[in-house]
């Protein structure tokens, strides 16, 4: 990476200038997908991979997670990843910010809100049908944590209140630290490119450790189905696969056709492939909840407000701790931002597999998508007027 930072820096692409837009035009489109053609989403979501009769992948949306995770694991650079290591301060940082405090910060946030505040708000009978965890074969009435087994449409469901829904998919944004839209906040902030694209490898990888274990561990305590074959599968098919074919795909592009060739022509394609894929998941999800926004348009309000609180929180601490251990600004404006914003794709791939396209908690992840742009920039623009801090 070079040393040299422009002066002026911008979103280059329509795509990630506008997300905001994009995702705000799938979100109308699949409400109205989801009023004039409701079957179609229910007929993509039964194209499943199913075990012992149960929808355990479903394939649609597995291909679409599959083309928004490969274009961020084919940027790693391994030899950079073993060289990162000596970088000390920053590294580590972003290492304790994300996996030792962030999870559970959200855990406590979405509760405070979600279980509590907004409990009556959001419905306190108000009922959501998720996922028999894979693997579990219960008879109908039977209780699973917060849950009870329900016979829908002849396919035994886990019928849990709503609030703990939303709630698990709060939790599985809170064990994701972003590892693809941060590059474009540090870059945006003016922060050291080089370092970002080492700590947001580092995480991936940590990720792939730490993922099911946190997300087996959160839902658990927070009484949510624990379906632990689902999570290692959910990492296995939406963060190993892509980073395995990233690595091989990355290693033969570059000794076929260059460095420079990869850099430069093959990245800048991907660019699009990736956000194309979402906003196709985000219009099958949103077809598939229209009927649940619609009579009930303040939930997207009652989700965003604990995931804006934690990204507030998340930022300031790790703002306030690269100051204190007097890391350059160009070191500690990406490590900030790091855990403030979340891995939206993998949190939606892993609600989405382990709770169903229609679970609330599906839902949640999505807002997560809708308030990442215009919170994340409004977070550079702080960065960049107080450089002066460092």
């Amino acid at each position: 990476m070079s040393a040299e930072q422009p002066e002026k820096r911008r979103m280059s692409s329509l795509f990630e200038r506008y997300l905001t837009l994009w995702v705000g035009l799938c979100i109308v489109g699949g409400l109205a997908l989801g009023t004039w053609a409701p079957d179609l989403a229910r007929s993509l979501d039964r194209m499943a991979v199913t075990v012992g009769g149960a929808p355990v992948v479903s394939i649609p949306i597995a291909i679409c997670l599959f083309f928004m995770m490969y274009p961020i694991m084919v940027k790693i650079d391994f030899a950079g990843v073993i060289k990162a290591g000596r970088s000390g301060k920053p590294v580590l940082l972003t290492l304790f910010i994300n996996w030792a405090v962030k999870p559970f910060t959200m855990y406590a946030i979405a509760l405070l809100f979600l279980g509590v505040l907004f409990r009556g708000l959001i419905g306190a009978d108000a009922i959501d049908l998720v996922k028999m965890p894979f693997g579990l074969d219960l008879p109908v009435g039977a209780q699973h944590g917060a849950g009870v087994v329900v016979l829908q449409d002849g396919v035994k469901m886990l019928e849990v209140p709503l609030w703990r829904s939303y709630f698990a998919g709060c939790i599985l944004l809170g064990i994701a630290p972003c590892t693809a839209m941060v590059l474009v906040w540090g870059y945006l902030s003016r922060g050291n490119d080089g370092l970002t694209l080492v700590m947001v490898a580092i995480n991936s990888l940590v990720m792939l450790l730490l993922y099911g274990v946190l997300g087996g561990f959160l839902l658990g305590v927070g009484r949510l189905p624990i379906p632990w074959q689902a999570l290692l599968l959910s990492v296995s098919i939406y963060v190993a696969l892509p980073l395995v074919a990233g690595y091989f795909s990355r290693t033969w592009l570059i000794r076929a056709k260059g460095e420079a060739w990869f850099k430069e022509r093959f990245l800048h394609v991907l660019t699009p492939i990736t956000i194309t894929a979402l906003l196709i998941t985000l219009v099958l999800l949103f077809s598939f909840k229209g009927e649940v926004i619609l009579a009930n348009p303040l939930t997207i309000l009652w989700i965003s407000i604990p995931l804006f609180l934690q990204t507030i929180f998340i930022f300031i601490l790790g703002y306030g701790a690269a100051r204190f251990l007097k890391l350059r600004y160009e070191d500690a404006a990406p490590a900030a931002m790091i855990g403030a914003s979340n891995h939206f794709e993998v949190a939606i791939a892993t609600a989405v597999m382990l709770f169903g396209l229609s679970s609330g908690a599906a839902l949640a992840t999505v807002v997560g998508v809708l308030i990442e742009v215009p919170v994340m920039l409004m977070l550079v623009k702080f960065c960049l007027k107080t450089r002066n801090w460092f």
